[in-house]
């Protein structure tokens, strides 16, 4: 498939996702981490299943039906993040190896997300019985159970390890056959929800990298024509208060290290910056290659 093609395909999408996203979380997106907790072997996500057992409370009355709106936002997120990753493919401008995997592999995504919905009917998830505490307090039981399966296998799912948490759960707790056969759908919601927070982090960074451009392409500019007004530019920087954030500072270092003596001052004030909090940018540029290694394997 074509460029063209996948973006006309990727707005019609979004209109879509859109209509359906209007009763979904506002949550901010790039707020949310992707589903990584540490990696469990099988005897762990055995241990775990039991200890998860024992925390889960439940409530006694809910009709709330979140996971259908959940998923619309979780479409609208990917749908639109494919659809500025195209738009800056097409314009020539650089995207993390996590972005690639996206786009090439939007129509399974786009398939996952059909899947889930026509297995998920409105009310479907009703009847299930729901937590009264945790971060997943008003949600499905088994949809927890699910995230958390997804989170100590690093976004995927080893039957084996399944196979073990679900027996030792059910030793402390049985479930009810309802939550049982609500698994395999409950384990592809959690791979979108995990694919959604992956999306909106790599247009986070996304953004930070863009932005961090256009200030080094400024003072990079500047400093080619008058080198003693590159504080000038530092100045305006420092005015808009930038993010410290790794993909902001990787980026500028990336641009700027090793150029004229002019261009070593902006990276001098974030360095004093990022001493202020403790941190540097020798650590920033490290934790953004780690971050990037992290998603492109967990996607």
């Amino acid at each position: 498939m074509n460029i063209g093609s996948l973006l006309d395909r990727l707005k019609w999408r979004r209109l879509q996702a859109f209509r359906r996203r209007r009763v979904a979380s506002r949550t901010r997106p790039e707020q949310e981490p992707a589903l990584r907790a540490e990696l469990f072997s099988a005897e762990q996500m055995e241990r775990h299943g039991r200890v998860l057992a024992a925390q889960h409370r439940l409530r006694e009355h809910s009709h709330a039906d979140l996971l259908l709106g959940r998923l619309a936002d979780n479409e609208a997120v990917i749908t639109d993040s494919c659809e500025r990753l195209t738009k800056a493919t097409r314009r020539k401008r650089r995207i993390t190896p996590a972005g690639e995997w996206l786009l090439d592999n939007f129509y399974l995504i786009e398939e996952q997300v059909r899947t889930a919905r026509r297995h998920l009917p409105k009310g479907y998830s009703r009847e299930l019985p729901r937590l009264d505490n945790g971060a997943s307090a008003g949600l499905p039981r088994v949809y927890d159970i699910a995230l958390e399966i997804i989170s100590h296998g690093d976004g995927r799912v080893d039957t084996a390890s399944l196979q073990r948490f679900m027996r030792a759960y059910q030793e402390v707790t049985p479930l009810k056959l309802g939550e049982l056969w609500a698994i395999p759908i409950m384990l592809r919601l959690a791979l979108i929800e995990n694919l959604r927070r992956v999306a909106a982090r790599v247009m986070a960074d996304w953004r930070y990298r863009g932005l961090a451009a256009r200030w080094a392409d400024s003072m990079t500019e500047t400093a080619e024509r008058d080198s003693n007004s590159v504080v000038l530019v530092v100045a305006d920087m420092a005015r808009s208060d930038p993010p410290m954030q790794s993909p902001f500072v990787a980026e500028m270092a990336r641009r700027l290290q090793g150029q004229s003596p002019a261009l070593a001052l902006p990276l001098s004030w974030i360095e004093q910056r990022l001493s202020e909090s403790g941190q540097s940018i020798e650590h920033l540029v490290q934790l953004e290659a780690q971050q990037q290694a992290a998603a492109q394997v967990t996607v």
